[in-house]
């Protein structure tokens, strides 16, 4: 949960999930519809896939016993050297170097690194000085201690180096580039899509559509749509692309709401519209499957967050 998502917002989901799977054996035999819900909010929903994924593949291949090596937890989906690491020091008290970003910004910064750090020279640099100072029998407290010291002090930007308990050897600190450490590549532009999206109608339920695994928002819930064409009105993109995903002519009424999302590489202005089926029965051409489901009933399907802001406002729209 702590990948890319900031501990606050972690802990409330941390805390409901154990509720919900106390257990590795548990969460192995859930579904991915209740891993998916018990993860809404968070994003990057590969990793809740992942875990799955790992606990199945724990109580299949190891009993239910967590592994406990690096080697062992580099065969488990979702775990990279990062994450090994850390779980073999901090969880299992291993000798095993990590590195977060809170680490390699302070290592960064301490050793005056030069080479970008996010390209292969510089990754290998950095692992290399996590490995080198990696104190014998105290890698879980060392490796907790250089991501607090990041997260507290070490900071992105204004660190606060007077406080530093290692500012005598920071030779960034020494050289006055604290601030244009760690080196990072230019990043990307990102770019802006828009999306129109149909919330289809018919006696007193809505359509909705389930994404296909893998990818981004894989196996969530969504009303349907597509991306606008450039030039295309947005009444005829989504009349097009529901033609498309469902193999259906419908009726694009008036505009329901627009909502706006962004995600690591790009960034989302979604058009909702209240539609009518005019001819066609749906079906999923595109989708993994769809349902007709009553607007209370929205609620128990995992989506994400501008879906859902759709669904909460159609609820309302309806008088739930």
């Amino acid at each position: 949960m702590l990948q890319q998502t900031q501990v606050d917002s972690v802990i409330p989901y941390y805390h409901r999930w154990m509720e919900r799977f106390p257990s590795i054996n548990e969460l192995a035999q859930a579904t991915e519809q209740d891993v998916l819900a018990a993860w809404e909010g968070l994003g990057y929903y590969s990793r809740a896939r992942h875990l799955l994924q790992a606990a199945r593949l724990i109580v299949i291949e190891a009993g239910g016993k967590f592994p406990s090596e690096r080697r062992a937890l580099l065969r488990l989906p979702g775990i990279g050297n990062y994450t090994a690491g850390a779980i073999a020091s901090i969880a299992f008290g291993r000798d095993e170097a990590t590195l977060d970003g809170n680490i390699r910004r302070v290592l960064a910064r301490l050793y005056d690194l030069s080479e970008p750090a996010q390209l292969p020279a510089g990754i290998r640099r950095l692992w290399e000085l996590a490995t080198q100072n990696l104190p014998a029998g105290h890698a879980g407290d060392f490796n907790q201690a250089l991501m607090d010291l990041g997260a507290s002090l070490c900071t992105p930007h204004n660190p606060i180096c007077l406080l530093c308990p290692i500012n005598e050897f920071c030779q960034a600190r020494e050289l006055g580039v604290q601030e244009q450490r760690p080196v990072m590549k230019p990043r990307p532009v990102v770019p802006h899509i828009t999306v129109a999206a149909g919330i289809l109608e018919r006696d007193g339920k809505v359509l909705i559509a389930r994404r296909p695994p893998g990818g981004l928002l894989g196996g969530m819930w969504e009303f349907p749509g597509g991306t606008r064409e450039e030039g295309e009105d947005l009444p005829v993109c989504l009349a097009r692309e529901l033609a498309e995903e469902l193999g259906v002519v419908v009726e694009v009424n008036q505009e329901f709401g627009v909502y706006q999302h962004a995600y690591t590489h790009m960034r989302v202005t979604l058009y909702a519209f209240l539609c009518r089926l005019a001819s066609g029965e749906p079906q999923a051409l595109e989708a993994d499957e769809l349902r007709w489901v009553m607007p209370l009933e929205l609620k128990d399907f995992p989506m994400g967050k501008i879906d859902r802001q759709i669904a909460k406002k159609y609820g309302h729209s309806v008088g739930l």
